[in-house]
């Protein structure tokens, strides 16, 4: 009777023992187990030449060669500003990028302030050169309001100046005050780049020189609202961006300039955003022989069709750019353009999207004519037009908002509300006024509500058109008077609201 267990217990274990064998043959047949190499693995069978990179017995890619001809080319810059001292709060989208202040004294005492010259602010951002002469871009952040610029090549310290600066793109152009020959980068194409191709962005976070990260793109044509959306083009990667990334290239694997680290997302790991380098390849010659950009100029609202406007419209595609809005006095008025429109053609050149017609209008310049095809009412017309010149955006923001007017004890940056202005933000084309573009929160107006984006039409029962009469009734109050000031809002449909904030002059 012994035997009988025992038995069933062998012939058991001889069943489990030949399953396993079973198993771990068919796995092996099936590619599921790995497979022993002797050396390194070669992936050029499988990507293009151009995106080959060598590959360790690890499998893992090695940017070394890469990081290694490029660092040579990324600088670090230095920008430093005197300003009279303010309690300044609130959130500047670009700040993150400068790093931390430092302030002459130490941590823990207060920054000498000589007399006319004002506190001293210290930042920092990245930028890479692109030319043997010494011309270095970066971002317009990284270096607006600088009284005076340093770049750091490798270990060498040089003073540059302005060249150029495009705030309406978020770049700018530098020169290095020198006349040796430096290594530079070149400008690739980032039209080709794919969602998912290898990148590396390389700069100076925290004030760390030549640090190194890679990821891939992980989106393209992102709008972000941080600068002007219609010039927002961004390119969206996972490769770690922070503090001093800013101004920065982001590398394909040529080692070729595809972007222009920017922007990082607050409330992600590894959200970043670079404006592509097709977009400086339009305005660098500018900035480089005029210093600034100039633009040609609609004058309209435009937006992307989809399916369901497109059937709407009678269009059997989603191609064109709707016109929602024709800013008064403009080109596109004089040329009678109206809401409704949809632009199919700026001269040749076939409008499938807005994109295209913002490129195609801004790259041909002021004066130019330009012949429109619109669907109107079902029927294709031609418009002439004649452009002017975009508002000069560059000079407003070298002449930083925060100091408009100078009135300090106010807390508030503000502008002109102009036309450009109304057609950017939807405002009623009745609106006149100053527009708010930042109040503090140490203003005596952020208590009562008063935001960035509302907009000032009287002070004291007196119409303030514009931002040199707002300043002229606000300095003419006397010292212990009241200020009426008199606000308006507006939602996206253009409806108003207006109250009052009540302000003691100091």
């Amino acid at each position: 009777m012994d035997n009988q267990p025992r038995s069933r217990q062998f012939a058991t274990m001889m069943l489990l023992f030949g399953a396993v064998i079973f198993g771990m043959v068919l796995a092996g047949s099936a590619g599921l187990t790995p497979v022993a190499v002797s050396g390194p693995v070669s992936v050029e069978a499988t990507m293009p030449a151009a995106a080959s990179v060598a590959i360790g017995a690890s499998s893992v890619p090695s940017f070394a060669d890469l990081a290694e001809a490029v660092q040579p080319a990324v600088v670090s810059i230095q920008a430093t500003s005197f300003k009279r001292s303010r309690r300044r709060q609130g959130v500047d989208p670009f700040e993150f990028f400068f790093g931390p202040r430092r302030r002459p004294g130490g941590p823990g005492r207060q920054p000498s302030e000589p007399e006319g010259e004002g506190e001293r602010s210290d930042s920092g951002g990245s930028g890479f050169l692109v030319s043997a002469d010494g011309l270095v871009v970066t971002n317009h952040h990284v270096i607006r309001d600088a009284s005076e610029l340093k770049v750091q090549v490798n270990d060498r310290e040089y003073k540059a100046t302005v060249k150029g600066m495009d705030p309406d793109t978020d770049l700018a152009l530098l020169q290095i005050e020198s006349e040796e020959a430096f290594s530079y980068l070149s400008l690739g194409d980032s039209e080709a780049l794919r969602v998912g191709d290898w990148v590396m962005a390389i700069g100076s976070p925290l004030a760390l020189d030549h640090t190194v990260t890679v990821g891939v793109v992980s989106a393209k044509g992102r709008s972000i609202g941080i600068s002007d959306r219609s010039f927002e083009n961004f390119i969206q990667t996972d490769a770690a961006i922070n503090f001093g990334n800013s101004g920065g290239p982001l590398v394909n694997l040529r080692g070729e300039v595809v972007g222009i680290n920017t922007a990082i997302n607050y409330g992600a790991e590894n959200i970043g955003f670079a404006v592509p380098v097709s977009t400086l390849k339009q305005i660098l010659p500018q900035l480089r022989s005029e210093g600034r950009v100039s633009r040609g100029y609609l004058g309209v609202a435009i937006e992307n069709l989809d399916y369901r406007s497109a059937k709407a419209f009678g269009l059997d595609a989603p191609d064109g750019a709707l016109v929602y809005q024709v800013t008064p006095d403009s080109p596109a008025e004089r040329a009678g353009l109206r809401h409704g429109d949809i632009i199919l053609k700026a001269d040749d050149h076939k409008v499938l999207e807005t994109r295209d017609l913002i490129d195609y209008i801004s790259s041909r310049g002021p004066d130019a004519d330009v012949k429109l095809t619109i669907l109107r009412g079902g029927k294709r017309i031609r418009e002439t037009v004649k452009l002017s010149e975009r508002g000069d955006f560059s000079q407003a923001a070298a002449e930083p908002e925060d100091d408009a007017g100078g009135i300090d004890w106010l807390g508030i940056g503000y502008r002109s509300l102009t036309p450009e202005l109304k057609s950017q933000h939807g405002a009623p084309e009745d609106l006149q006024g100053v527009w708010l573009t930042r109040v503090a929160q140490s203003s005596p107006l952020f208590e009562q509500g008063v935001q960035p984006g509302m907009v000032v039409t009287e002070v004291n029962g007196q119409a303030t058109p514009d931002a040199k009469t707002f300043e002229a009734v606000v300095k003419a109050a006397k010292s212990g008077s009241f200020l009426r000031i008199y606000w308006r809002a507006f939602d996206a449909q253009g409806n108003t609201t207006g109250r009052y904030a009540f302000v003691e002059v100091p």
